[in-house]
Parts: structure tokens; sequence; C-alpha cells
């Protein structure tokens, strides 16, 4: 099947008609669930039950299960990732990670977050994805790129089985499928007892697989296609620059799995939007709030070109691999955004672009 499409469309708009695809199904789910790390990093560190982390341990569990069980059935081969199999920095993973968590927060959104809320009409997201994506290209080929590369070569790793956390310490996929399940189940546990809404934990569900799909649809792209093609999944950094720099300069470059990716995105959580009528315009409310939203803008722009991932690329992407930097940026991102909530928001108003339907609304 994929084949004929091949031959019928061509490579690029085939790579680009599955991007499309994916992004649709991932932002018209995430939509509708309210998927969102930051939310679910707060909801813990306060201590409180409104569904958030629940709503993201589903995505979560789902994505590890999902790609591990493909792995298994020979349908995907993790070693060609690249998050396993290129040369990986553990400084950039870790000091990305916690610039990214440190932005999110500020924020009030990670970049795929940005692109949902967007989509419904959120101005403020709008200009803070546009800073966000400026930001991820200058720090690849601009003027931020010297400062990243120094921080990248402080430590580094080998691809390879040294930065497979599976291979490192000797375990099968079939561990990782059971890891994947444990949460699961544990998310099946926490949400009977939240009284988590059918499309929070089905809604996370589905963008968990869309995860393992998109990295079984590239890999198998890659085995049938003349040209080289990278095995990837989501993310959201690098091809929002991309995005970016083709808009304004390159327009005329090939399409691929990121263009249609980032545009997918956008249609489907406006289908969402506007199907639960939920489009709604948007926007600052001061200075002092627009200076919040650019610096954690630039944050995450910065951080996650430095890590190599967001927290889909790497929070999903890259952990559903267990690739040793994207759980090192993971691990970042956790820690550095329940500290800043800590120290700026413990006693802010209530945020409502969070909110979950039928959830209380949280910060």
């Amino acid at each position: 099947m994929l084949q004929a499409l091949l031959e019928r469309v061509g490579e690029p708009a085939a790579l680009a008609g599955g991007g499309l695809l994916l992004g649709a199904l991932f932002g018209f789910f995430a939509q509708r669930s309210r998927f969102c790390l930051r939310s679910a990093v707060i909801e813990f560190a306060r201590g409180q039950q409104g569904g958030k982390l629940t709503v993201w341990l589903f995505a979560f569990g789902s994505a590890v299960v999902a790609t591990q069980a493909l792995v298994l059935l020979g349908a995907f081969d993790a070693s060609e990732a690249r998050q396993l199999a290129a040369r990986g920095s553990i400084s950039g993973a870790l000091i990305g990670g916690l610039l990214f968590g440190t932005g999110m927060i500020l924020a009030r959104g990670c970049s795929s977050r940005l692109l949902v809320l967007a989509a419904q009409g959120n101005l403020r997201s709008v200009i803070s994805g546009l800073v966000f994506a400026v930001t991820a290209q200058a720090s690849w080929t601009g003027a931020l790129a010297p400062l990243r590369e120094a921080l990248t070569a402080w430590v580094t790793v080998e691809g390879g089985p040294t930065r497979d956390l599976l291979a490192r310490w000797q375990l099968g996929h079939g561990v990782a499928l059971a890891f994947g399940v444990l949460w699961l189940a544990a998310a099946v546990l926490w949400a009977r007892r939240q009284r988590v809404p059918a499309w929070g934990w089905g809604g996370a569900i589905a963008v968990g697989l869309t995860i393992a799909a998109a990295w079984a649809f590239t890999w198998q792209f890659g085995r049938i296609a003349f040209d080289p093609t990278p095995v990837q999944a989501m993310s959201f950094t690098g091809p929002s620059a991309e995005l970016l720099t083709r808009v304004l300069f390159a327009g005329g470059k090939p399409l691929n799995f990121d263009m249609g990716l980032i545009v997918g995105v956008v249609l489907g959580a406006f289908v969402a939007a506007a199907a639960f009528r939920e489009l709604k315009l948007e926007g600052f409310q001061g200075g002092a709030s627009m200076r919040r939203y650019l610096a954690g803008a630039v944050l995450m722009g910065f951080g996650g070109m430095l890590a190599g991932g967001c927290a889909v690329g790497a929070g999903l992407s890259g952990a559903a691999v267990f690739s040793l930097t994207a759980w090192l940026t993971l691990v970042g991102i956790w820690l550095a955004a329940a500290l800043t909530d800590r120290l700026l928001d413990q006693h802010a108003q209530p945020s409502p672009d969070q909110a979950m339907p039928g959830q209380p609304q949280t910060p």
C-alpha cells in the first residue's frame, strides 16, 4: 500500500502526507484531552488531583507500549532512530531540559501545546510560537549556534548501545513493554479515582499511539524510498524552526515529514476546537504577561534545540525508544518546571488555557 502511494504521488508528497495525517490526529486528540506536560508537572508538584498528570501518563504509557510492541512484532527497528543511532550530548540534554522546563512554565505550555492553543485562537501562543521558532533556528544555524555547540561538546555519548538504555542495562524489549503497561495500569487506576472524562484518557491514549505510528511510518517509508529518509517520530523544536525558514527563505525545498507534521497538528487542533465550539480569540493581559511568555519561548527554543528534543520529542518519542539523552532531557524538564512553578506561580491565579473539560482549572 505504501509502495503504491509512493509511486502515485512521489516520495516527498507521500512523506509529507503521512506527517500531515499523523499530525492532524495528534493535534485533534491533544486538543480534546488537554494533553499538557506543564499541567502534569504542576499538578504533581502541588499534590493536586485534577486529572492532568493522569492524562500525561496515559499518553506516555501508550507511547511506550505501542512503540515497544511494534519492535517486538518486527514493524520497527528502534536502533535506527536518531535518538539512539547518532552521537548525543549528555550536557546538552541536561542543560537543555532544564532551560526548556523553565520556559515551559513561563510560556504556560510546551511547544506542542502552543501549536494547539494557537489553533484555537490564542494569540499569546501564536506570538510565543513564532519567537520559539525564531530562537530555535538561531540556535541551530544562527547567532546562538556557537553557544549551543559549546554546551553540547562538554559531555557527549556515542551512538548505538551506549545511548540505548535497554542495551546498557541488558534489558529486552519485553521488559520495556512491561514498563509501559505498568504506567498505563497506574493511569487507569488514577483515572477511575479522579473521574477523568472519556476524552481525557481516550484522547491521551490516541496521542501516545500517534508517536508509535510515526516511528513505524518513517521506518517503513525509509525501507522502500529511493532517497535516504530519517527514522523519526513526533518532535516540534527542529520542525518549527525549519517551517519558519521555508516560509521566509526556502519555499522551493522538497516536502518532508516535519512540514506535514506541523501543519497537521494545527489543522487537527483547529478542527477539534471548531467542532466543540472552543474557538476563541485571546491576547496578552498587559506588558508583564507578554514579557513572561516571550522569555519562556526563548528558553524553550534554545533549550529544545540544545537538548535535541522537546516535551514530546524527548518526553514521548525519545523516551519510548529508551534513549539515554531523551530521558535525561525529560528529567531536566520535570525538575526545572516544578522548581520554576514553586518560585513563581504557587500563589498565581488559575490559567483558563489549561483546563480539562469536566475538571477544575489549574494554573
